[in-house]
């Protein structure tokens, strides 16, 4: 789109700036309310291009429509990005920098020169020379992950807002807290969303979608040992913390573990261990492709629990499993169309499509199962979650033009 004046780059450079993690102890939704202020500034954004129907909802979800022009029935599609950052890397006081003119050099951030984003390992880098890069300053994340898809959404609003003559159909957006802790779309109205198919705008590479992601669920294991004053423990004593210590000590070691698996495989991997040497609890993600795969890694800790528990006559331990998202392959199936027509937007964008499959979870894995078939899109986000979180102007603008053409697609193929 040559003669459009992009907005992208300036749309991420504030909403970067304002603090939106999310709080996976919290009981509250939003888990904080900060991120309530990230929306209020969408929604007054979105009613300045002429969105009128925008608004922020009592749970932090900004729901809008763009209308349509078209006189054909053009199925509504829905285009989603969340608005919290992850609470894995500080995301308070975040300093964005633009690189401009990457020439393949290592890259320095500037608070913390020990934070250095080298080519060697972030081999996606050599796909951007001549082009401009945006990092944080070294002490947080940068918050590509999903600002980067807010801004694309954004764009490609005002994009169709000042050229009225693209016909398209409704076009609904939603704006969601809570993604990174797992809880993005708990309390999404989808009859209020009103749309057929969905996109999350949320994945990495330029000209990527991802149609496939793992299931998920999580694990709890519950140690009961057996306390007693540590002066007489002698033949009594069974330590909850100490079993459990067992129980991670026999996880396997060259596999089943996010550091030992890639592509289609799963794993089962421990994420905290709390107690006292009465009661301790051992917290667990299981992650596979099929539900098989998941039933197998359940049924393999149930195995452990049940040898170390074995040595520990008077302690007992329970082992809960809880669904958390499932493949949302299995839906997308159905509906063809959904992933061909992104496809032909990012052919349409100057890109080759490549599908891929992620090693993790999206809203639109949920909203899928909710009635809303949603595969995701490339933002270009790049080091998720940490210090060396990278984006490029000329990807989200690639993104932007995607997702213009898809919205194209749509009304063209109705």
């Amino acid at each position: 789109m040559k003669d459009y004046q992009y907005s992208v780059l300036d749309r991420f450079l504030h909403y970067v700036t304002i603090d939106t993690q999310s709080d996976p102890e919290s009981t509250s939704f939003p888990s904080t309310e900060k991120q309530k202020n990230l929306g209020k500034i969408l929604v007054e954004e979105l009613i300045s291009l002429g969105i009128t129907d925008a608004h922020l909802d009592e749970y932090g979800y900004v729901y809008a429509t763009l209308p349509g022009n078209s006189t054909k029935k053009v199925p509504t599609i829905c285009l989603c990005s969340h608005m919290d950052t992850s609470p894995d890397a500080d995301g308070k006081n975040v300093k964005p920098l633009v690189h401009s003119n990457y020439q393949g050099q290592d890259l320095v951030l500037p608070d913390d020169p020990n934070q250095v984003i080298r080519l060697s390992e972030h081999p996606n880098l050599g796909e951007q020379i001549g082009n401009d890069i945006v990092t944080a300053s070294g002490t947080t994340l940068l918050g590509a992950d999903n600002k980067a898809g807010l801004a694309e959404i954004m764009d490609a609003v005002q994009y169709f807002m000042s050229h009225p003559d693209e016909l398209h159909g409704d076009v609904r957006i939603l704006f969601t807290p809570d993604e990174e802790i797992g809880h993005g779309v708990d309390h999404v109205d989808i009859k209020k969303l009103g749309a057929d198919f969905g996109y999350t705008i949320d994945g990495e590479k330029r000209g990527t979608m991802e149609d496939e992601t793992f299931s998920a669920d999580a694990a709890s294991v519950i140690i009961h040992g057996v306390i007693i004053h540590p002066g007489f423990a002698k033949g009594k004593l069974e330590n909850a913390l100490k079993i459990g210590g067992e129980i991670l000590a026999e996880l396997p070691k060259g596999r089943l573990s996010p550091e030992t698996t890639s592509g289609k495989e799963g794993f089962l991997h421990p994420t905290s261990f709390n107690g006292l040497a009465e009661k301790a609890e051992i917290k667990f993600i299981v992650r596979d492709f099929t539900e098989e795969g998941l039933k197998s890694k359940e049924a393999e800790l149930q195995r452990i629990v049940d040898k170390v528990l074995a040595r520990y006559p008077n302690s007992t331990a329970t082992v809960t499993f809880t669904e958390q998202y499932r493949n949302m392959k299995v839906i997308l199936d159905q509906y063809p169309e959904v992933v061909e027509n992104v496809e032909e937007a990012i052919r349409r964008a100057g890109m080759v499509p490549e599908k891929r499959s992620i090693r993790g979870g999206t809203d639109g894995s949920r909203l899928s199962f909710m009635g809303l078939p949603c595969p995701n899109i490339f933002a270009g986000e790049h080091a998720f979650h940490s210090k060396h979180e990278w984006v490029t102007v000329q990807d989200m603008q690639k993104a932007v033009d995607t997702i213009i053409q898809l919205v194209k697609v749509w009304e063209e193929r109705a």
